[in-house]
């Protein structure tokens, strides 16, 4: 455990909330959403205001680049890591090397798979489960879906811990309705542009997309280039197909607001503070942390949609 201030001959430890002096390395997926963009922002913001050095890396989305992240963040000698993984797998050495030089990691977002849960300290995460099954809730509770209900699904970053369970949760509200079904699903990893080309290509395998009640996205942002791949269809989305999704971004409760979208999941992007809050305490001897810190999100339709977009926009 390293505090980095001590200040010479007056024999104070700056440990105190208001001037705990802490370097904090933050391996952060990327900028492929509009809520990942906040997420960082809310990250960076919170620093600021407490204080910290934070040394920040966009890993574009590739493992490799956190990776190469976290070893240099270890070789600075910071006092604690923050990673929101891209994917769940393949961490297991490089959070050794951490816990040898003794600094403490919090992962926060999606998940990481290892066998020994000591190389790290907590996880602070939304329930990417309880997400789906939010998602799939409302959908089959729509007249449209009551009869046979073909759905689209377009599935995020492959390994990512968000799309692993949102599917899942939705699947297990699913298997309930007998009479409705996934019959296309792809990944559109994450990514609004991903989200319209992939669109394009499932609606013409499914004959214009005539037969299709729902689509469900793993985020907004593809829901968001799928509804323009809908459009250009000749379709009406939040119509002719009805559109639910995760994270609650400005643009999406714009689209809920046009009647082009119909339902979301709020995803918080706020988990700067609760990771700071573990990274303090640790570094101040607490160790009996709980290792899965949940935060909820509500789900968010057309009636407030306009009010929550004036809201939202500007922050």
């Amino acid at each position: 455990m390293k505090i980095k201030s001590i200040v010479a001959g007056l024999g104070l430890c700056l440990v105190c909330h208001s001037s705990f002096a802490t370097t904090v390395g933050f391996a952060q997926v990327g900028s492929e959403s509009g809520w990942r963009t906040s997420f960082s922002e809310s990250v960076k913001a919170e620093a600021k205001k407490r204080g910290i050095e934070l040394k920040f890396s966009d890993a574009q989305q590739k493992q490799e680049n956190q990776i190469k992240a976290v070893r240099s963040f270890i070789a600075q000698g910071v006092d604690a890591i923050i990673i929101a993984p891209v994917v769940e797998t393949g961490w297991t050495p490089v959070l050794k090397e951490a816990k040898r030089a003794r600094i403490p990691v919090v992962i926060v977002d999606r998940n990481v798979q290892v066998q020994d849960e000591s190389l790290f300290v907590t996880r602070i995460a939304s329930d990417f489960v309880e997400e789906g099954r939010k998602a799939a809730t409302w959908l089959m509770s729509q007249p449209q879906a009551q009869k046979q209900c073909n759905i689209i699904e377009l599935q995020g970053t492959v390994g990512a811990t968000a799309a692993i369970d949102r599917a899942k949760g939705f699947n297990e509200v699913l298997a309930k309705h007998p009479q409705a079904k996934i019959v296309r699903s792809q990944t559109a990893e994450f990514t609004r542009a991903k989200g319209k080309e992939v669109m394009e290509s499932l609606l013409k395998a499914e004959q214009g997309g005539k037969a299709i009640c729902a689509l469900w996205a793993h985020n907004d942002e593809m829901a968001l280039g799928a509804i323009q791949a809908i459009k250009e269809a000749g379709l009406k989305p939040g119509k002719d197909l009805l559109v639910v999704s995760v994270d609650a971004v400005p643009d999406y409760f714009k689209a809920m607001a046009d009647g082009e979208a119909n339902a979301t999941v709020e995803l918080s992007p706020h988990l700067g503070g609760p990771a700071f809050d573990v990274i303090e305490g640790y570094l101040k001897g607490k160790k009996d942390t709980e290792k899965l810190i949940r935060t909820t999100g509500d789900l968010f339709l057309q009636d407030t949609a306009a009010a929550e977009y004036e809201k939202r926009r500007l922050n």
